[in-house]
């Protein structure tokens, strides 16, 4: 179980780091980006003004920066690299402007503007050998004029921004998680004494507890043996035969927790089921009820065959509590078409059953209605029932149909 938190605690902190890097990252590129997709419209905007020419007025009072705005110099509109051109109204160039461009020759300017005036937009974005050019257009007395700007260029360094962010990340990702791992014993150190301080004391105390038990029932027998056995000594009897159930179901719960010697190995289920039910037989009869079994030949999971047969006791001594008077006590077991997983069910009568939250059955000392239950019950066979399953990598499940509680226990069966 410690593993488990342990593993728990390192993966919820390691996806909480995950979100907030993504979350910084994510947010830097994309001010990243919006800053240089503003700073492109800026100079095309200037451009655009000048009909594609550089005017060294039009820079004289440079664009103050805000957080979102980069900083425009009269300098600075010398490193980008654009071309224009003049349209009539039909869309035919009158001329171009190359003189601030070296790789685009005047026929690709040519196709470019007319590309652009056929999309009958005023600004939007070309590609030209694997090159994206942001252009702009205005009309003026019946002729327009079209700006492209090299777009690489600006968005170069968002994704530069970008790369590094995302290396630094990951960087910090494995580190954080290198760290986490190397200190997360530290960490639940503290749960480790207290459940190594726990299990002792259980463990302690039952070994304690089955003393004075024993010296009890040994009065109890005695004084039967003297005045024969009346309601008193009965009631002795059955009280000391609930708690020594509880200190040993106490006992092998923390055993359980220890990690216990288990082997798991194919093993015919069908035969460990069938013993356990003819052991039941009786004990359903003395309660007075009805007991059926429907279980499949030759069944094989993957199970501990000690602890497998423990399983089903644990469930059919539940369904024997909790059943209602004279009600019915059912135990399936089979496999699905495929072979894949075995199917263990144990149902019993729960006419009260409708409104009962059973996802609290399998938790340890829990006890839904002790009114209902006549028969006593500490809330633990169904917690040792669970970590069983568990070991065996399988799935167990409380539900609620027609009437009946039934616990479906699902296993791996031997792939034949």
């Amino acid at each position: 179980m410690l593993k488990k938190v342990r593993h728990k605690f390192i993966l919820i902190s390691v996806l909480g780091l995950l979100i907030v890097l993504v979350t910084i990252i994510g947010s830097i590129s994309i001010a990243s980006f919006y800053r240089s997709n503003q700073e492109v419209n800026n100079v095309l905007t200037i451009l655009l003004k000048n009909n594609g020419q550089i005017n060294r007025s039009a820079f004289a009072n440079p664009q103050q920066p805000g957080l979102m705005v980069p900083r425009q110099t009269r300098e600075g509109i010398f490193q980008y690299r654009f071309f224009s051109s003049q349209l009539d109204s039909n869309g035919d160039v009158l001329s171009i402007n190359d003189s601030h461009i070296e790789t685009v020759p005047d026929s690709a300017i040519n196709d470019l503007s007319e590309m652009a005036f056929r999309r009958g937009r005023s600004q939007g974005t070309v590609r030209y050998r694997h090159t994206f050019y942001a252009y702009k257009m205005k009309q003026v007395h019946g002729r327009y004029t079209i700006v492209f700007l090299d777009k690489s260029i600006l968005m170069a360094e968002s994704h530069a921004i970008l790369n590094i962010a995302i290396l630094f990340g990951l960087i910090s990702m494995l580190l954080y998680t290198f760290v986490l791992v190397v200190l997360s014993k530290k960490a639940i150190h503290p749960l480790v004494v207290a459940e190594q301080r726990q299990r002792e004391f259980i463990s302690n105390a039952g070994h304690e507890l089955k003393t004075p038990l024993t010296v009890i029932s040994a009065n109890t027998e005695m004084q039967e043996l003297t005045t024969g056995e009346t309601e008193w000594t009965r009631s002795n009897k059955d009280q000391i035969s609930r708690l020594t159930r509880l200190i040993n179901n106490l006992i092998s719960l923390t055993r359980l927790g220890e990690q216990p010697d288990m082997h798991l190995a194919q093993t015919d289920i069908s035969t460990i089921t069938s013993h356990s039910a003819d052991t039941f037989k009786t004990v359903m009869k003395q309660s007075q009820l009805k007991f059926k079994t429907a279980i499949q030949p030759q069944v094989m999971a993957t199970v501990d065959a000690n602890f497998y047969a423990e399983l089903v006791n644990i469930l059919l001594d539940n369904a024997n509590k909790h059943c209602d008077t004279g009600g019915n006590v059912d135990i399936t077991l089979r496999q699905n078409k495929r072979g894949t997983v075995a199917v263990l069910t144990v149902s019993n009568s729960y006419a009260d059953g409708k409104n009962v939250d059973y996802s609290k059955f399998f938790e340890r000392f829990y006890r839904q209605d002790t009114a209902h239950q006549q028969k006593g019950g500490f809330g633990i066979g169904l917690s040792m029932a669970q970590r069983i399953v568990n070991d065996f990598h399988g799935r167990i499940q409380a539900k609620y149909r027609n009437g009946q509680i039934n616990f479906i226990v699902t296993l791996r069966t031997a792939n034949k």
